[in-house]
Formats: C-alpha cells, structure tokens, sequence
C-alpha cells in the first residue's frame, strides 16, 4: 500500500538512529509508515505506535512485507513506556518522533482539521475525548483566549474569542468553513495574505484538543526512561513551539542548562546528564528535499544518545 506523503528528513532520521540488524526501535508516530518502513529495511524490530485508527490499513500492509519485525500499538506518546513494557524486549535501541498534524490527516476533510476544505469540526488524532468544536460551543471566553494566544500566537485571540462567543448564541458551530468563516471575519481577512486568518486559531485548536505540547512532555521522559545506554533519541518538529520543548528538554539532559545564581545553595547532589548530543543545533532540509517536499520547510530534527545515568524523572520548563 503506497503512503500518502513522503517522509521528511528520512535520510537524516536514520542516519541519527543507526539502526543495524537485531536492534529494536520504536516509531513514536507510525502515520503511513514511511520512518517504519525504512527502518525496517536494515533488519531492525520496529515497534510503532499510533493513536489514530485510521493507520490500521497500512500498519497490516507493512506488517505483510516484513513478517516477524513490526509491531503497531494504539496509543499516544504517553503510552510508550508502557507499550515497550508490554513488546516483552529487554532492549530498546532507538525511538524516533514526528511531531505534528500529518498531510494525510489534513487531507481528510472529515477529520476537520483544515479550514481549507469543509468538514465536522472534530480535529482529534485519536477517536476519543473533547473535539474543536466542544471547545468553541462551551468554553469560556478568558479560557478560549489562552489557548488562541499561547498555542496559535495569535496577537488578537480576545477579539477571535469574543466573536465565537457571539456566534455560538444563535448557532453552534459544526464544520470547520463555517468557523473558519466567523475567524476571517473577525480578523478582517485581507485576499493576498502570506496566510489564512483562521491558521493560528485551527492549529491552537487541534494542540490542544490533542494536548500535544503535554504528549510531547510525557513521550520524551518515556523515551529516557526505557531507551538502554547508547540508545538513540530522534525527533522532527515543525513548529517552535515543539521544538523549544524538544530543545529545553536535551539542554538539561546534557547538563548544558544554564546554571543559578552564584548566591544559590550548591546541590548537593550533581545528576549525570542522562543523554549526550549527537549534533549541536538542529538539521534541517537541503534546497534538494525542499524543492521534492515543500512539507520539509519547517522541519527540525535534532538527536542524542542515551548515557549509563539514571532517568532525571522532570522535564525541563
């Protein structure tokens, strides 16, 4: 079954993860199997995890071609620890992340994820829990706000939630055109800008109906508690807001965070940095992917190696 996008950075993702025959590695987000798949082709086990049911017809298509080698879990990222505890290994090699909504899932209108195409307004990855449109037919309006301004960036989120407030009295919202609508309308949406008025408030919207800045939290500490010394960590972002969690979290477990006050007590006790950088900064797309897969634009991958030390059990704020 061919996969509905190409994978981005595939190159880079499994040069950072060097996975050789024998190796167990978990794919932290399946999607069409693209990381799987390569993964895979070097004779390592994958075990891949997903929420979204709808993977399931290409999780059996890989399963097919590589017999023995491929596991798929259905669960989010905060589901790892206990996925790699149930597979019965006692050794995991390498756990690879894809961070973000996928082409695929943009493309189908019924999971309502765009404001391009018309659809239930739903935007969840899983088929559980609060949708888009629960949130903007019940939230308050200070609430609403918050979300709009910290996870879209959105420098007028009150006058985007006031407007919603006022139209949800005559009629709930239910498809995704018809918000997107009520957004532009109160952004006073110009033809010919760089992007739609409506984008920072669908992707505030679909961050947090999947709580994806927390999922990312929980999937890295999971990787640090389960990944065996010399296990490999490898993570693609698309968006700053990902990749300052990302960042934030390395810089700590390499013992680079900046240190306190010098008036500050001394620790008494100094915690072994718990991963060590593959590669300083972050790699990005050449111009050769780029001008393959516009998709790479945004994309970071950044990468490290498990030391001996215990898991710090915190993440970085």
């Amino acid at each position: 079954m061919s996969a509905p996008h190409a994978p981005v950075l595939i190159d880079q993702v499994i040069a950072a993860l060097a996975p050789v025959p024998g190796d167990v590695i978990i794919d932290a987000t399946f999607g069409a199997g693209g990381y799987t798949r390569a993964i895979l082709a070097t004779g390592a086990e994958v075990i891949a995890l997903d929420r979204d049911p709808t993977v399931q017809p290409y999780a059996e298509a890989v399963a097919n071609d590589y017999p023995g080698q491929f596991t798929l879990v259905r669960t989010p990222f905060s589901g790892l620890a206990a996925a790699f505890a149930d597979s019965g290994r006692d050794r995991l090699d390498g756990v690879v992340f894809d961070i973000g909504v996928s082409s695929m899932q943009l493309d189908q209108a019924e999971r309502g994820f765009s404001f391009m195409r018309d659809g239930p307004l739903d935007m969840r990855m899983g088929d559980e829990g609060e949708t888009a449109a629960d949130i903007v037919n019940t939230w308050d309006h200070g609430p609403m706000a918050h979300i709009f301004k910290l996870y879209g960036d959105e420098r007028q989120s009150g006058r985007v939630a006031t407007a919603i407030l006022r139209r949800r009295v005559e009629q709930p919202f239910e498809r995704t055109l018809d918000l997107a609508a009520v957004v532009e309308k109160a952004l006073g949406g110009r033809r010919g800008a760089p992007i739609h008025p409506a984008t920072r408030v669908f992707q505030a919207l679909r961050i947090a109906v999947n709580d994806e800045l927390g999922e990312l939290r929980a999937g890295l500490e999971a990787a640090e508690a389960c990944l065996s010394p010399g296990g490999r960590l490898v993570v693609v972002t698309f968006h700053s807001l990902e990749d300052r969690i990302v960042k934030a979290f390395l810089t700590e477990r390499t013992g680079n965070a900046p240190g306190g006050s010098r008036h500050a007590p001394v620790a008494i006790e100094t915690r072994k940095p718990s991963f060590n950088l593959q590669f300083k900064g972050a790699h990005e797309a050449d111009q050769y992917e780029l001008d393959a897969n516009p998709r790479a634009r945004s994309a970071k991958l950044r990468a490290a190696v498990r030391t001996d030390a215990a898991p710090w059990g915190g993440i970085a704020a």
